[in-house]
C-alpha cells in the first residue's frame, strides 16, 4: 500500500527530508539536485511529490496526497478540512498585526480599519472574532509599504525576528497566532490507510524528540 506525501519546496522540504531520513526512509532521490517533482522510496512504498507551499493543503484535501507538510499559515489560509497530526516545531514565528502605534489612537473609532495582507482569510477570521469590520487589501509582497504609503492602517503578516517591521518604523500591535510547520493527513486516507499512516506518524514523532 503506497503512501503519497506532499512536500513544500524550499527550506521546509530540507527539514522534512532530514526528519524522514531519521525514520529510516530512503531520501537519496529527494536530496539530489534534480528537477524531478515526483520521487520514490520503493522499499517503504512511499511517493513524494514536491509542490509549492500553498498547494500542499489542496493536494492532501483532494486525496492526491495522503500526507502533507506545510506551515500553519498556509493551512489556515487554505481553510480545508484536514487532520493536523503533528506540530513539527520547525519554522516557528508569529502572525501579527503591525502598524504605526502612535496613529492607532488618532483614528476615528467608527472608521473601518484597512488591513493589507497576504492572508485575507486569516485576517478576516481574526477581526471577525473581535467583532470588527475591516477592509482587506490583498497584497503579495512588501506588505510593510502599505501603512508607510497610507494604503492601509495596519498589516497582518508573518513576523520572525521583527527586524523588517522595526526598520520601517512600524511596531507589532497584536499577536494573531503562532506559526510552525505541521503534518496533515487526508481524512479518508487516515481511515483507509491507517495501518501504514499511524506507525509512520509515531516514528516521525520519536524522531522529532531526538532532533
Amino acid at each position: 500500500m503506497e503512501l503519497t506525501i506532499a512536500l513544500a519546496k524550499g527550506r521546509l522540504a530540507k527539514f522534512a527530508i532530514d526528519l524522514f531520513s531519521r525514520c529510516g526512509i530512503d531520501t537519496s532521490e529527494l536530496e539530489e539536485d534534480t528537477r524531478k517533482l515526483v520521487v520514490y522510496d520503493k522499499k517503504n512504498e512511499l511517493r513524494f511529490i514536491l509542490v509549492k507551499p500553498a498547494d500542499v493543503p489542496v493536494y492532501v484535501y483532494r486525496g492526491v496526497a495522503d500526507i502533507g507538510i506545510a506551515g500553519k499559515d498556509t493551512l489556515l489560509e487554505a481553510g480545508l478540512p484536514l487532520y493536523e497530526m503533528l506540530d513539527l516545531k520547525c519554522g516557528k514565528c508569529k502572525m501579527c498585526v503591525a502598524g504605526y502605534a502612535e496613529k492607532q489612537n488618532d483614528r476615528i473609532t467608527s472608521t473601518i480599519t484597512r488591513v493589507a495582507t497576504k492572508y485575507p482569510r486569516v485576517a478576516k477570521m481574526y477581526y471577525d472574532e473581535k467583532g470588527e469590520d475591516i477592509e482587506i487589501i490583498k497584497l503579495n509582497g512588501s506588505i510593510e509599504l502599505a501603512p508607510i504609503l497610507d494604503l492601509s492602517d495596519v498589516i497582518v503578516d508573518i513576523v520572525e525576528s521583527g527586524t523588517t517591521i522595526r526598520e520601517n518604523g512600524l511596531a507589532i500591535l497584536e499577536d494573531v497566532c503562532d506559526i510552525s510547520a505541521r503534518l496533515v493527513v487526508n481524512q479518508v486516507s487516515l481511515k483507509t490507510k491507517s495501518a501504514k499512516i499511524q506507525p509512520l506518524i509515531a516514528k516521525l514523532g520519536c524522531a522529532l524528540e531526538d532532533m
